[in-house]
C-alpha cells in the first residue's frame, strides 16, 4: 500500500509557537511533538555537516515507527565536488546517516544541485553508477538545462525521483521517474485551495502505488507545518 509522507524542511522553529507547538513546549521536545502530527521531515542540517551518532539516536528515539527523515546530501558531494569523483565523499556521507537506515527511519536522500551547474549527462550517469541501489534518491535540478527527456530517462533507468520543486525561480515539471514522487513546495504562500489541489493529485499518485513525499517550506510562521497537516487530513 502506498504512503503519503507530508512534512516540512526542518522542525526546530520556536516561532511555530503557539499555533503548531504548545506555548510552553521546550525545544528538546519539538521533534517528539512534530512526529505526533506529521509523518516526515526534511533535514537540511546534513547539507552542511555530518550528523553525530548521538543526534541520530535522539531523532530515532523521539519518533514513532513509520516516521521518516528525508536527508539532504552533503554539500561536499553536490556543491564542492559537483558530483565529480564524489564516490568517497558519498560513502562517508552514507555511513554517517546509516543509523537512520538501520532503524528504518531513512526516507529519500535529496541531492540539490547548484543553480550554476549545467546539464552534463556523462557526469550524472557516472555519479549515479556509484550509488547503492537499495536506497531512495531524489534529484533537484536548479538549472533549466537539466529538464529534458534524456535526463528523465536516466533517472527512470535507476528508479530515481525527479524532485518536483515549486518555487518562484524555477518550476520543475511533474515527471514521474521512480516508484515514488518527491515534492518540495517552496512558494511563499499556499492557499487552502492549493492544498486541496495537492491532496487531489496526491490521491491520484497514491492510487498508482507510488509513495509520495511532500515537503512544505519552513517559514517564520508555522504555515508550512499546518499545510502539511491539512494535506494529510484531506488525503485521509
Amino acid at each position: 500500500m502506498a504512503n503519503l509522507y507530508a512534512g516540512t524542511s526542518g522542525f526546530a522553529y520556536p516561532a511555530w509557537k503557539p499555533d503548531f507547538y504548545p506555548a510552553k513546549l521546550p525545544p528538546k521536545d519539538f521533534l517528539k511533538h512534530y512526529a505526533t502530527r506529521l509523518r516526515a521531515v526534511e533535514i537540511n542540517y546534513t547539507f552542511r555537516r555530518l550528523p553525530a551518532l548521538t543526534t541520530l539516536a535522539a531523532w530515532v528515539e523521539a519518533t514513532p515507527p513509520g516516521f521518516v527523515f528525508a536527508v539532504k546530501a552533503n554539500m561536499r558531494i553536490t556543491h564542492i565536488l559537483r558530483l565529480k569523483n564524489a564516490g568517497q565523499a558519498t560513502e562517508i556521507f552514507l555511513k554517517a546517516i546509516d543509523p537512520l537506515r538501520s532503524a528504518r527511519r531513512l526516507g529519500p536522500i535529496l541531492f540539490q544541485l547548484p543553480p550554476q551547474l549545467k546539464r552534463n549527462d556523462e557526469l550524472l550517469a557516472g555519479y549515479l553508477e556509484t550509488l547503492p541501489t537499495d536506497l531512495r534518491y531524489a534529484f533537484e535540478f536548479r538549472h533549466p538545462s537539466w529538464l529534458v527527456e534524456e535526463v528523465y530517462a536516466e533517472l527512470r533507468r535507476r528508479n530515481i525521483s525527479l524532485c518536483v520543486a515549486e518555487s518562484e525561480k524555477l518550476e520543475v515539471p511533474e515527471v514521474i521517474a521512480a516508484d515514488f514522487v518527491y515534492y518540495r513546495l517552496r512558494k511563499p504562500d499556499y492557499s487552502e485551495a492549493d492544498v486541496a489541489a495537492m491532496a487531489a493529485r496526491s490521491k491520484e499518485l497514491l492510487a498508482t502505488g507510488r509513495d509520495l513525499y511532500v515537503m512544505f517550506k519552513h517559514e517564520d510562521t508555522p504555515a508550512g507545518a499546518l499545510n502539511a497537516e491539512m494535506l494529510l487530513r484531506l488525503v485521509g
